[in-house]
């Protein structure tokens, strides 16, 4: 029994112990504290400025590549690889450009025409033309001539003139005409009879100055040569002897000329560059190139004797054009 008062005691005790405190504590709170009195504000102690460390300047030393072999290689590799692929494409790049411009430079620019093959003419065959000469009427080299830019004799006959075959002379018996409608000694139509001789009743005297006989051919022809003959029982030399031709009959248009001595123009035809010469029963034989036409005019100034005209024959040798 008094054992038992003695654990109930023992166990109050240690039951109060441990409430005691609890409520010691409970009533040492800061909220109960807060309730009774009213908190003091509590002032910081002044501080001292604190001062910053300058830093210190820092060298900065480049440090040096570090390059291996294993990284560069294959670095050099790909530029060389990619500059190759650059150089390639530029140079497709150009190709293309060239390319380009040559198909626009095409359609551009026709293409050339090619070269006209002429015709290659066929072989013409050259002949002497048939001319004969009448008998001469004096032998031996003219004396005393003063004429300027006169031509010297050939002193021995003239060579044959060739032309093609076939050519002959197609002024013969052809309708003339004449500046001096009434010719002091003759008739027109005797300068294309075939009379080429020197002797009286054989030539046709035109009257002073300035004098032309016109020679129809009837058609075009291809004129190769042109043979006159004015007075030559004795030696003379005839002025301003101009030879034309043309198929306009009044000379305006499609004029040649193929010959002119008419060194001073007194003709108004233009200034002759052929050479004065003296009449010899060859006559002068004048080459006319081939030229095209239907009508030979003839003039002529008077000569070293007189001013008269004079006309014994015209020759024109040539083929007709078909």
């Amino acid at each position: 029994m008094k054992a038992n008062r003695c654990s109930r005691i023992g166990l109050v005790l240690i039951v109060m112990s441990i409430v005691l405190p609890i409520s010691a504590c409970e009533e040492t709170t800061p909220q109960q504290t807060q309730k009774d009195e009213e908190p003091q504000p509590i002032e910081a102690p002044a501080q001292a400025p604190v001062e910053v460390a300058k830093p210190e300047p820092v060298k900065i030393i480049p440090a040096e590549p570090i390059i291996a072999p294993e990284i560069t290689q294959p670095v050099t590799d790909l530029a060389q690889g990619v500059a190759e692929a650059v150089g390639g494409v530029a140079k497709a790049v150009v190709e293309t450009t060239e390319e380009a411009a040559k198909a626009v430079a095409e359609v551009v620019q026709p293409p050339p025409a090619e070269p006209v093959k002429e015709a290659k003419a066929p072989d013409v065959k050259m002949v002497p033309i048939p001319l004969e000469l009448p008998k001469p009427m004096f032998v031996g080299t003219p004396q005393n001539l003063r004429v300027p830019n006169l031509q010297k004799p050939l002193g021995k006959p003239r060579p044959p003139f060739y032309a093609p075959e076939g050519t002959t002379n197609v002024a013969a018996g052809k309708s003339i005409s004449s500046s001096d409608e009434e010719p002091v000694i003759g008739e027109i139509e005797m300068i294309t009879d075939g009379d080429k001789d020197a002797s009286d009743g054989s030539f046709v005297e035109l009257g002073p100055f300035e004098q032309y006989v016109t020679v129809d051919l009837g058609a075009e022809h291809e004129i190769y040569a042109v043979v006159v003959w004015h007075f030559h029982k004795q030696p003379r030399v005839y002025f301003d002897v101009v030879t034309q031709l043309s198929n306009d009959p009044d000379f305006v248009t499609g004029v040649t000329t193929v010959f002119n001595n008419d060194i001073d123009n007194s003709l108004g035809l233009g200034l002759g560059s052929d050479m004065h010469y003296v009449e010899t029963s060859e006559g002068k034989l004048i080459d006319a190139k081939g030229s095209k036409a239907r009508y030979v005019k003839l003039h002529s100034n008077g000569n070293n004797a007189n001013e008269l005209n004079h006309f014994i024959e015209v020759e024109v040798y040539g083929k007709p054009i078909k």
